[in-house]
């Protein structure tokens, strides 16, 4: 698929702040005052931020409001729903700890399952489209969990937590990237299965479907080089794994840690940008794509 900026800013941003409202809702750090607030603003900015960038790839942004009322079959829906729940209780919980110098236990747990619950939902938008055999897959919600909890951990300063959560991350990013290169041939899919004639024989297109680009060919044909896509995946791991690593087994010190995040926050935006632009959406067979 063609990989929308807002699209990559939106996944990247919410599952940064929506990990980091999961750790504050846990009382991890247990803060108060404007300690609290500072790293409150944090979590609801990226949060809000990369919610607000998601509509503007909407076909009619200003129909959006409608997206709530599917959440019976809707994925983007239960998203909508989970987000609207999550910041609701994560407002009151901060309210508290802000104001009142107290942390409401229930609150914050409520809150940080629906903040988690947010990023999984998300992942779900495109886990469901069997369309795309490389998000139809298990690892999808894995891989977009453990890159919030990591990214949550680190902007929380939860170092250990961080540590540990940025090698599962890397982990899952790695078997990710090796199952989903495989995943459109294992699902058998051509266009004989495409088109409902391979039971006829061998099946090939006769000519192109269109003499030039089209919606299609837009949104959902984008190909990438196999050596700039294995180029960008060693600067995305590094960025977002490995660098953060090596900074946080320094002495500790808030420029090192700040630069842990930025890196990380930019591989991971690497990474997105890869998880659009090498979907390979099976209209690609009617093309000669894949």
């Amino acid at each position: 698929m063609h990989p929308a900026p807002s699209v990559i800013v939106f996944t990247t941003l919410s599952g940064l702040g929506f990990g980091l409202l999961f750790f504050l809702g846990l009382g991890l750090p247990a803060v108060t005052g404007w300690v609290a607030f500072a790293l409150f603003a944090i979590g609801f900015g990226l949060s809000v931020g990369g919610l607000l960038a998601s509509t503007f790839h909407l076909g009619h942004p200003e129909r959006a409001m409608k997206a709530f009322t599917q959440w019976r079959s809707s994925w983007l829906s239960r998203e909508g729903w989970c987000a609207v729940i999550a910041l609701v209780l994560m407002g009151l919980y901060a309210i508290g700890a802000v104001f009142f110098g107290q942390r409401w236990g229930a609150l914050g747990v409520l809150g940080s399952l629906f903040s988690l619950a947010t990023v999984f939902t998300t992942s779900m938008i495109y886990t469901q489209l069997k369309t795309i055999p490389r998000w139809n897959m298990k690892l999808t919600p894995a891989m977009f969990l453990s890159f919030s909890l990591a990214g949550g951990a680190l902007l929380s300063g939860q170092l250990t937590w961080a540590m540990l959560l940025l090698l599962i991350a890397g982990a899952v990013q790695l078997m990710y990237w090796r199952q989903g290169d495989k995943a459109f041939v294992q699902s058998g899919t051509d266009l004989g299965t495409a088109t409902g004639l391979g039971g006829r024989g061998s099946v090939r297109a006769f000519e192109p479907p269109h003499t030039g680009t089209n919606y299609l060919l837009r949104e959902f044909v984008h190909v990438v080089g196999r050596k700039h896509a294995e180029k960008l995946r060693i600067i995305s791991f590094t960025l977002a794994i490995f660098v953060p690593l090596i900074l946080l087994m320094l002495p500790f010190h808030h420029i090192l840690a700040l630069l842990a995040v930025l890196s990380h926050l930019t591989g991971v935006a690497i990474s997105r940008w890869l998880f659009f632009a090498q979907a390979e959406h099976v209209v690609g067979l009617y093309y000669g794509k894949r």
